[in-house]
């Protein structure tokens, strides 16, 4: 984490649209660069096809039937691909043109879809889906480690022989055989040059440097200074001649592509993935509900492309399309004879993946028979068992869950106490006093209407292969550490946001936020917790200051009591006590609430437990 933090603080640049005026300008062909020649011709036109964040959305949008779905993404993707060298070039662009389809991570992701892949064995459904997109190159995101590096090894063998390179330059696979395997065979690499009519095109992909926070990649080992990692192998490509070079990347979202792009140079596209961003034009056609992503520091939509200036001051595209398969990002970009980028068509844009009017498209019947229709048998079948009716509707959707009390995240810290404080005797351990869910592991991203909740439904909600466990003899000031943590990124959404159950506190965002690393150590102490009360009455925390007392025991998930997020457990043994907390939800509902989530234990907002002072 010092180490991620180090390559952020090095030169933070955010480039708004507004900015753009002073480094491009608007010409017929799209954008042209101040400070190139003007007179160039284009030499070369390529079109990037990409997407990101694509987790397991197989069968459509959530919400939205419609809309996504990987049988007609399949179909609309053929489609630009046909379109992209084929009819009148663009407007000052060459009629020596190419394509590139390209994936930005997070190939996959727990719930029941997934679910779905994993009963029927390799190859997954996710597997067969994306193999048949002949992807020229795929970036290995987080979420592909999160049931651990065996199942991203299954993943990436249900592709067969004809699998893309899936590319990372900051990840060391040594220690896990699986995957070095696939290092040596040369699946998993670094980069990877695709020759594209004649032309080199160079890939170079990276990981989010959070991964042993946010995931679970066992043995497999995030190289410190991602910058130079990817410049390195960026210098590699262009001394062997490959002069394009595209950049992918999962780090988590564009502001970290727009922080690391001024640190490297030669990068002519970068595309991000992880944040789900939406870059698009006014009139550019939007999935319903959906709307422009707004610079968090201008209030400025964000426009595709943005583009970002480098080590050089050299301007560079940058883009990425929102996930769950609702949109092909079209960057249609002019080389000039030297492999410089010229110009960006006005052709570029999100293409929204769609089943009505004006833009529907069929859905592939291959995709439908092998991969959709199976899945949703699946689906069916837990949509079919009703385990609670809800009185109230009930709010996971981001950024709330990650920023906010919401009655959804109560509920799941409920049913983690619950599920504890039933299961303690049996496993030989210290009944919970607490419960803390980070935001980040309630997967659903929407509010949930009054009304029927089934089994399905607890999947969306609990997606991870996560495991109650309870982490007993917690010391006080340990435990408002942890809080210090889950509220540290605040006002941004962050998943280490926790709900909680069991207490209530207050924290204040005008005091500072604690920094600390991977493993877990304190970096610099947090002082923004104000007040930590159990239901009981005993008071942990006031005025800010840790009440001398007995340590607490803790129920969470597996994944937070190892640490993830940055959860300073700092290696407390716990016990996980016999039930996935996708379990522990469908219990506590059918049978602790009996049936029913009523609008007065679970209100709109949630009741006060955790009070943001400032």
């Amino acid at each position: 984490m010092a180490t991620h933090r180090g390559w952020l603080r090095k030169r933070r640049v955010l480039v708004g649209v507004a900015a753009m005026a002073t480094v491009a300008i608007v010409t017929a062909g799209g954008v042209a660069y101040a400070g190139d020649r003007q007179d160039n011709q284009a030499a070369f036109t390529l079109t990037i096809l990409h997407n990101n964040d694509g987790e397991s959305k197989l069968v459509n949008a959530p919400g939205q039937p419609d809309f996504g779905g990987i049988a007609r993404f399949k179909t609309l993707l053929d489609k630009l691909r046909h379109e992209a060298t084929t009819g009148q070039p663009p407007r000052g662009g060459s009629g020596h043109r190419g394509v590139v389809v390209l994936s930005s991570g997070d190939n996959f992701l727990a719930g029941p879809e997934f679910t779905a892949s994993l009963t029927k064995g390799v190859p997954f459904y996710d597997s067969l889906a994306l193999a048949a997109m002949d992807y020229d190159a795929i970036a290995i995101g987080n979420h592909e480690f999160d049931f651990g590096p065996d199942v991203l090894a299954d993943f990436i063998a249900g592709f067969g022989q004809q699998a893309p390179p899936f590319v990372s330059a900051n990840l060391d696979f040594s220690d896990e055989p699986r995957l070095q395997a696939l290092v040596r065979n040369g699946t998993i690499v670094a980069s990877t040059v695709i020759k594209e009519r004649g032309e080199k095109i160079g890939i170079v992909g990276a990981t989010t440097p959070l991964l042993p926070a946010i995931s679970s990649p066992r043995n497999v080992h995030v190289l410190p200074e991602v910058a130079r990692i990817v410049q390195d192998e960026v210098d590699r490509l262009t001394s062997q001649g490959v002069d394009k070079i595209i950049f992918i990347s999962h780090l988590q979202g564009l502001s970290e592509d727009r922080e690391l792009l001024p640190l490297l140079r030669d990068v002519d596209v970068a595309i991000a993935g992880g944040g789900d961003e939406l870059l698009a034009a006014d009139d550019d056609l939007l999935v319903p509900g959906d709307s422009i992503s707004v610079d968090a520091a201008t209030g400025d939509k964000l426009r595709y492309p943005l583009y970002v200036p480098d080590a050089t001051g050299r301007t560079i595209p940058v883009v990425t399309t929102a996930g769950d398969y609702k949109y092909i990002g079209r960057l249609v970009v002019n080389f000039d004879k030297h492999g410089r980028v010229i110009s960006v068509d006005d052709s570029s844009g999100p293409v929204r993946v769609s089943g009505v009017a004006p833009d529907a498209v069929q859905p592939d019947p291959t995709m439908l028979r092998r991969v959709v229709e199976p899945v949703v048998a699946y689906t069916d079948g837990l949509s079919a068992t009703v385990l609670a009716q809800s009185e109230v509707p009930l709010d996971g959707a981001r950024p709330n869950i990650r920023q906010v009390e919401t009655n959804l995240g109560n509920l799941m810290a409920d049913a983690l106490l619950a599920a504890g404080q039933q299961n303690a005797a049996a496993f030989g351990v210290t009944p919970p006093q607490v419960a803390l869910q980070n935001g980040g592991g309630i997967r659903n991203n929407n509010v949930i209407p009054a009304g029927p909740i089934t089994e399905l439904t607890t999947f969306q909600i609990a997606a991870f292969a996560n495991f109650v466990s309870v982490v007993p003899n917690v010391p006080r000031e340990q435990f408002k550490e942890i809080l210090e943590n889950a509220i540290s990124r605040e006002p941004a959404e962050d998943g280490r946001f926790a709900h909680v159950a069991g207490f209530r506190f207050t924290y204040d965002t005008t005091f500072p936020a604690q920094v600390v690393d991977n493993d877990g150590t304190v970096l610099s102490p947090g002082s923004r917790v104000r007040s930590v009360v159990l239901d009981d009455g005993t008071v942990i925390v006031q005025d800010g200051v840790v009440v001398p007392g007995a340590p607490i025991s803790v129920a969470t998930n597996d994944f937070s009591a190892r640490g993830g997020d940055q959860y300073p457990f700092r290696g407390i043994p716990f016990t996980t006590v016999g039930l996935t907390y996708q379990q522990a939800l469908a219990r506590y509902i059918s049978q602790d609430l009996g049936g029913v989530i009523t609008a007065a234990d679970y209100p709109v907002g949630g009741e006060g437990r955790i009070v943001r002072l400032a």
